[in-house]
């Protein structure tokens, strides 16, 4: 079997690399940088979305595992000291694996159309003043937007930024995305739905930059200005990031344990 390493590039995340490369040769596991069987990401959900966008173009043929080194993450199964029982389980074990849905991004500008994915979220703002944006779905007209922002985030993102701005959490086993506004301008001459919008899978919405302004976009905290944006295609994805499962950790307890004090439960 064989195996890539990511880490943060603190102290803390590079010792441990060291460490798992030593122990999984002695299980007779083969590093790969290049071509792996399983990715390893060392740090926070921030270095396995860094670990996902290296390995893009292998989605269908890698699946992720996660050690955190700092806050429990909701991609990292796995703590610092634990790192021996899970090369063992590694080199002896069939991991369950685990599918999230992802989605795909068509970005159109004046020269050219780009295929994106985001494991996370997407987020779209104007650089200089309120972004104002046509949303169409399923090439039907059905809003004008005007506000800071939108975010637009897959089930498994949608606990981050589309949280903070109200809207709801789903589990990563429904395929769909979801269009959050970010402090949006409502009154008795602009208005907006004013609240989250999900779409199934084989559903779309299109998102236009009608005024012509100055767009920074932001794929899994991968951002870039973009001067000449005409439009972008927001849809389900067709393929879908892999999770190797070597024991059970289910989405709801992440959920419980990143938000929940689990000491109210028992008041």
């Amino acid at each position: 079997m064989k195996y890539a390493v990511i880490d943060r590039g603190d102290p803390l995340s590079i010792e441990l690399k060291e460490k798992i490369i030593k122990m999984a040769k002695e299980q007779g596991l083969i590093l790969d940088q290049d071509h792996p069987d399983y990715v390893i990401s060392i740090g926070g959900d921030g270095t396995l979305l860094k670990a996902f966008h290296q390995y893009i173009n292998l989605i269908d043929d890698v699946a992720f595992v996660g050690i955190h080194t700092g806050h429990l993450g909701f991609y990292a199964d796995w703590q610092v000291h634990e790192i021996d029982k899970l090369v063992f389980a590694m080199a002896n074990n069939k991991p369950h694996i685990v599918k999230y849905p992802l989605a795909s991004l068509e970005v159109k500008t004046t020269y050219e159309t780009t295929q994106y994915f985001a494991l996370n979220e997407f987020t779209l703002k104007s650089v200089n003043s309120t972004l104002v944006a046509q949303i169409d779905i399923n090439d039907e007209p059905f809003e004008m937007f005007r506000g800071d922002g939108l975010v637009l985030s897959t089930p498994s993102g949608s606990t981050a930024y589309n949280k903070s701005v109200g809207g709801a959490v789903i589990h990563p086993s429904i395929d769909m995305i979801q269009l959050s506004e970010i402090a949006s301008i409502n009154n008795r001459i602009y208005r907006t739905l004013g609240s989250s919008i999900v779409l199934p899978k084989h559903h779309y919405l299109d998102i236009k930059n009608i005024q012509q302004q100055t767009i920074l976009i932001s794929i899994d905290h991968q951002a870039q200005m973009l001067t000449d944006l005409i439009s972008i295609r927001c849809s389900v994805a067709d393929c879908k990031v892999n999770f190797a499962r070597f024991r059970s950790f289910p989405f709801w307890d992440r959920v419980r344990d990143a938000f929940i004090d689990s000491n109210s439960l028992n008041t």
